[in-house]
C-alpha cells in the first residue's frame, strides 16, 4: 500500500462515545477533551454532540465553537443533526457550528420501519435538508445509519441513495456499521463495492466492536480504499463501543503504512484523562494504553530481551508514552528482578538476589500483586531490615469522623529521626491525612508528589472484613510510580501506600 496515502480521522468520543452506558461530559470536560483531540493528538476532525438533546450540551458546542473559532479550526467541530424539518440544522447555527453530520436511513429496514416512508420520500428530505443547511451556510457530511444491514438485504437501495444524492452539496458519506454486525470480508466487500461504484465521492467507516471485529473491520475498510475513519478514546461507545483510537493508529502506522496527523506519543496521556472523565477505567490489557501490554511477566522474556531485544515489536511502548515494565510474581526469574533493580539503582549480592528471587515467586504463588516499588521492601525483608528502620516513620496517626461535621486528623511524623506533628481537616479522613502530612511538609520545606490515581481493588464478594488493596499513582518530578497498601480498612490500606511512597522519594 502506499506510504504516502493519508486517511483522515474523525474522533466521535463526545458524541457516540459519551453513548456508552453511564457516561456524561460537563461542558468543562468537553471543552478539554476538544482541545486534547485537536490540538494534543491532532485528529483531523471531532464530533461533540448530537443536536437538540439539552440546553446544556447546546451551552457547550457554544463554548466550544467559541473557542474553535478563536483557534482557526472551526470547520473541524461537527455535530450530529437530523431530517427534522429545519428544527436540528436550527439548532446547529444558533450553537456557532458550521459542520452538521445528517442522519439518514441506509437500510430499507430501518426507513420502513422508523420513518414509513418511501425511499424516495426520504431522498426528498435529505435534499430539503441539505439545500437549507447550504442556505444557512453549513457544510453536510451525511450518515447511512445501518448502511451495514442495507448492504446486507437492501442493496438496491443503498445505491439508489448514493445515485440520487452523489450530486448533492454533501462532503463526505459516512457508512456505518451501526450494529456492529459485519466481519473484515463483509467490511471489505462492501466498502469496496461503494468505493468502486462511486470513485469520486469522500467515503467514511464508522465500525462498532459487538462481535470484537471493529479494529479488523477498519483494516478492511482501509485496504477498499475508504477516505476517513471514525475512532474514540479508549472504544468508548454504546453497546461494546466503537473503534478505539490508539488501535486503529497502531495498525495504520504499522499494518497498512498509510499516513495519519495523529501524534502517537501523545495517546497514552489523553486515554488517561478521557478514563477519568468517563469513570470508565481502561482494561489492563487493552492494546497500546492498557496498564500491561507494555510488561514482560515471563522470566525468560526478560532475558530475552537483554539479549538483542528478542521479544520486542514494532509496538515499542517508547512511541506511545510507555514505558517498558518487567512483571514481578511467581513466573518472575532473576532477569525480571535485575530489570527492576536497575529503574531503582539497586545493586545486590548474587546471594541476597537469589533470596530476593525466591521471596518475589513466593509473594507470587499467593496472588501478591507485586510492583517495582515494592521491591525495596523485599530487600529489606530479606536483610532482615524493618519499617523502623525506614527514614520516613508514622509514629501515630488519629482520625474522626462524625456526621455534621468534616472530618479530622492529627499526625506525629519522624523524618530522619525528628518528629514534627501535624493537624487538619478535609473531605474524608484520607483527606484530612494528606492534609496534615503536608502541612508538615510544608513547614520542613520538602518536596512532594502529586496524586494522579487511587484505586481500591476489593475481592469480589468480599465482606466487610475482607483485605481491601489501595494501589496509589504518583508523580514526582516528572516520574510516575505505584505503591500499595493492604488492610481491612481502605483509609489505613491508602495510609500504608502514602508511606511508602514517602520512604521511596526520601531514599532516591
Amino acid at each position: 500500500m502506499d506510504k504516502q496515502r493519508r486517511i483522515e480521522i474523525m474522533d466521535t468520543t463526545l458524541r457516540d462515545g459519551e453513548q456508552t452506558s453511564g457516561v456524561s461530559f460537563n461542558a468543562d470536560e468537553k471543552l478539554g477533551v476538544v482541545k486534547l483531540l485537536l490540538k494534543t493528538l491532532k485528529v483531523d476532525r471531532v464530533e461533540v454532540a448530537s443536536a437538540r438533546v439539552s440546553e446544556g450540551e447546546f451551552k457547550a458546542v457554544q463554548r466550544i465553537c467559541l473557542w474553535a473559532e478563536k483557534h482557526a479550526c472551526l470547520d473541524r467541530i461537527e455535530v450530529l443533526g437530523f431530517i427534522d424539518g429545519t428544527a436540528s440544522l436550527d439548532w446547529i447555527k444558533m450553537s456557532g457550528c458550521r459542520v452538521v453530520n445528517l442522519l439518514s436511513k441506509g437500510s430499507l429496514n430501518h426507513l420502513e420501519g422508523q420513518l414509513k416512508k418511501t425511499p424516495r420520500e426520504h431522498v426528498s428530505d435529505i435534499k430539503k435538508a441539505v439545500a437549507y443547511a447550504t442556505e444557512l451556510g453549513l457544510k453536510v457530511n451525511l450518515y447511512l445509519e445501518d448502511w451495514s444491514n442495507g448492504m446486507l438485504t437492501s442493496k438496491d437501495y443503498v445505491w439508489f441513495l448514493l445515485e440520487e444524492l452523489k450530486s448533492e452539496n454533501i462532503m463526505r458519506f459516512m457508512l456505518p456499521d451501526t450494529l456492529g454486525i459485519l466481519n473484515q470480508e463483509q467490511a471489505y466487500e462492501f466498502c469496496k463495492a461503494c468505493r468502486d461504484r462511486y470513485p469520486d465521492l469522500h467515503l467514511d467507516f464508522h465500525a462498532h466492536n459487538d462481535y470484537d471485529l471493529a479494529v479488523a473491520n477498519v483494516y478492511s475498510a482501509v485496504k477498499a480504499g475508504i477516505n476517513g475513519l471514525h475512532t474514540t478514546i479508549n472504544g468508548l461507545g454504546e453497546r461494546a463501543g466503537n473503534a478505539p483510537l490508539a488501535s486503529v493508529i497502531g495498525i495504520l502506522n504499522d499494518q497498512l503504512n498509510c499516513c495519519t496527523g495523529v501524534e502517537e506519543k501523545k495517546i497514552n496521556s489523553v486515554s488517561r484523562i478521557v478514563e477519568s472523565f468517563s469513570g470508565v477505567r481502561i482494561p489492563a490489557n487493552k492494546p497500546l494504553v492498557g496498564e500491561s501490554v507494555f510488561t514482560q511477566t515471563c522470566g525468560v522474556h526478560a532475558d530475552g530481551d537483554s539479549k538483542n531485544n528478542l521479544y520486542f515489536n514494532r509496538l515499542m511502548p517508547e512511541r506511545f508514552g510507555r514505558e517498558r515494565k518487567y512483571a514481578l510474581g511467581k513466573t518472575s526469574g532473576k532477569a525480571n528482578i535485575l530489570k527492576n533493580l536497575e529503574e531503582l539503582g539497586i545493586t545486590l549480592e548474587e546471594e541476597t538476589m537469589l533470596k530476593v528471587t525466591q521471596r518475589v515467586i513466593e509473594l507470587g504463588d499467593k496472588k501478591e500483586q507485586l510492583t517495582t516499588e515494592d521491591l525495596p521492601y523485599i530487600v529489606a525483608d530479606v536483610l532482615n531490615q524493618v519499617m523502623d528502620e525506614m527514614p520516613i516513620r508514622v509514629r501515630h496517626y488519629s482520625l474522626s469522623l462524625s456526621k455534621g461535621m468534616r472530618p479530622f486528623a492529627s499526625i506525629n511524623l519522624e523524618i530522619n529521626g525528628e518528629l514534627h506533628e501535624g493537624t487538619a481537616s478535609g473531605d474524608g479522613q484520607y483527606d484530612a491525612y494528606m492534609n496534615a502530612l503536608w502541612g508538615i511538609y510544608d513547614k520542613v520545606g520538602k518536596d512532594r508528589p502529586s496524586l494522579t490515581d487511587y484505586f481500591l481493588r476489593i475481592p469480589p464478594g468480599g465482606k466487610t472484613d475482607a483485605l481491601v488493596e489501595c494501589i496509589i499513582t504518583w508523580n514526582y518530578k516528572d516520574s510516575e510510580f505505584k505503591t500499595k497498601g493492604l488492610d481491612p480498612d481502605q483509609t489505613e490500606a491508602a495510609i500504608k501506600a502514602t508511606t511508602r511512597m514517602l520512604n521511596l522519594i526520601e531514599m532516591k
